[in-house]
């Protein structure tokens, strides 16, 4: 393997930016921090990145302790890949960039891919407290684990038990959530998002 590039220089940013800086690392972190994933799901879910690029960069995340490589047991015995607790430790970066970034979206371009579990982050960041929640998107299920301090922060599809709170919303609220232009309380406030459950998550939308 090629030693990996360097901006050789002496300071934190550089350092980190020497490992999760070339294009589409942070990008695999994301789908990584939904549970192992396989190489075909992975790149599903990268729409844009060839495959060349996809699996050297995955070799490079081996290399940098960033995720690991193992082989499921029958029936699956198939090849996943998941994010090593240096690589959740990347976590609060996304959100920091995701929170950055809002005031890029704009409209959604034609040419933009969007994948339901992409709005799992945003919402995080805007949810006090803990717990299982799924969301309901026009785009497809996915369901979050708010305040988790290990395994998968969210994941396609419904949630793996009954969830604290149960979301139903539409693409546009989820974007304006997204851009900062909508806080939770005052889309629930709104009725532009449907909450039910008895959780505490849920209790707390619904009395914000």
């Amino acid at each position: 393997m090629p030693p990996r590039r360097s901006y050789d220089q002496y300071c934190s940013a550089a350092r980190a930016l020497d490992v999760v800086g070339d294009r589409w690392t942070l990008l695999i972190v994301r789908e990584l921090l939904a549970g192992p994933r396989r190489y075909t799901d992975l790149h599903a879910d990268l729409p844009g990145v060839s495959t060349d690029v996809l699996a050297s960069r995955l070799k490079d995340m081996e290399r940098d302790g960033l995720a690991t490589r193992r082989r499921l047991p029958p029936p699956g015995a198939a090849y996943v890949y998941e994010v090593t607790a240096r690589g959740r430790d990347l976590l609060p970066v996304l959100q920091a960039l995701g929170a950055w970034g809002q005031a890029e979206l704009g409209e959604r371009r034609p040419t933009d891919a969007v994948r339901a579990h992409w709005f799992a982050l945003p919402l995080l960041r805007l949810l006090d407290g803990e717990g299982l929640v799924e969301v309901r998107l026009e785009e497809g299920l996915f369901h979050l684990r708010a305040g988790a301090e290990d395994g998968p922060v969210y994941g396609d599809g419904p949630a793996p038990g009954e969830p604290d709170a149960r979301l139903v919303l539409d693409t546009g609220t989820c974007t304006a959530l997204g851009r900062g232009e909508l806080s939770l309380a005052q889309a629930v406030r709104e009725g532009r998002i449907e909450v039910t459950g008895e959780g505490t998550l849920a209790k707390a939308l619904r009395e914000a």
